[in-house]
């Protein structure tokens, strides 16, 4: 099978492309690399270093299905450049699709995020329940979704609406809550916590490229819309499992940001689904790198302060830097 991957040398792409690799699939990446490329050379993988957005119909030829992870990711990277957020994250989206139908695509997997939900109070936070997006971010995913739900009578369509993940990458982020308090008790002694009673999902990195793969391989008898999250956490217990690991201090200061919803998987579950992996290895695989030497507190992992530093831009994207 022919797989096109967008932001494939992302933080999850990079876990996920070489997987896909393993089991023999040819992959083609399509990237922007405003952080760098850590893939390592394949026979069977071609990258196209370019941006979603300039992405045209001729690079679609001979490809069956497409994983669709390119956007700028998060709530703070959004808000630096909102018609950057939007253009990215819907335009690139519907035109991704149209070239998608028009090249004869069969499968199109979506990135989109839990957090489209926006505020949920239910105890089982599911796929049927209204979308109440709080920002841009949130919003755009939302609507990226429906343009692609309107293709799906001329391909399959799959929405996943990962939780917050967490986990090693060698395009590393620690920015998500489970890396970042972890990082900050390696490098200071002391978890910084913004309220701690905000419940989050989360998911394990390889457990997220697992979900794409097990809903490939089940194409039309797994269509629509997919929550992918195992373990709702306060950040309150969050911190304390991470204080538990590494003597730090835990930090408590008030949090303006209401964000607190559980997700339910029991959909996903039901299709075959089992996750592999939960926080405590995430934590536990952080601590070991760290300690190896081999993961560092770089602002190339910090999407935000990358983005600022680069400059980027709709007219400039961010120059590729070696990925650490």
């Amino acid at each position: 099978m022919h797989i096109l991957v967008t932001g494939g040398a992302g933080y999850k792409g990079a876990v996920l492309v070489p997987k896909l690799l393993e089991r023999g699939e040819h992959v083609t990446v399509v990237d922007a690399m405003w952080f760098g490329n850590s893939l390592a050379d394949h026979e069977r993988l071609s990258i196209i270093a370019r941006d979603v957005r300039e992405l045209e119909a001729q690079h679609l030829d001979s490809v069956d299905a497409v994983i669709h992870l390119a956007n700028v990711a998060n709530d703070p990277s959004a808000d630096l450049d909102p018609r950057l957020t939007w253009e990215v994250n819907a335009l690139g989206t519907m035109q991704l699709a149209d070239h998608c139908v028009r090249a004869g695509v069969r499968q199109f997997l979506y990135a989109s995020s839990g957090s489209v939900y926006g505020i949920k109070s239910e105890a089982r936070v599911t796929e049927d329940l209204s979308l109440t997006p709080i920002s841009d971010y949130n919003r755009s995913k939302m609507v990226a979704e429906r343009v692609l739900l309107s293709y799906a009578d001329q391909m399959i369509v799959q929405c996943i609406r990962p939780a917050t993940v967490c986990g090693l990458s060698s395009r590393m982020r620690l920015d998500v809550a489970v890396n970042l308090l972890t990082m900050q008790a390696l490098e200071h002694g002391k978890i910084r916590v913004f309220g701690g009673d905000q419940v989050r999902p989360n998911i394990h990195v390889q457990d997220v490229a697992g979900v794409y793969m097990h809903l490939l391989d089940l194409g039309e008898r797994a269509p629509g819309i997919f929550n992918a999250g195992f373990e709702n956490i306060s950040i309150r217990e969050l911190a304390t499992r991470i204080a538990a690991r590494i003597p730090a201090e835990v930090e408590f200061t008030p949090s303006d940001d209401p964000r607190s919803y559980r997700l339910d998987s029991k959909k996903l579950l039901d299709t075959g689904f089992a996750p592999q992996f939960c926080v405590d290895d995430a934590i536990d695989e952080i601590v070991a790198a760290h300690r190896r030497g081999e993961l560092s507190d770089g602002d190339q992992c910090y999407n935000v302060r990358w983005m600022k530093q680069s400059q980027a831009s709709p007219a400039q994207p961010a120059p590729a830097m070696a990925a650490r």
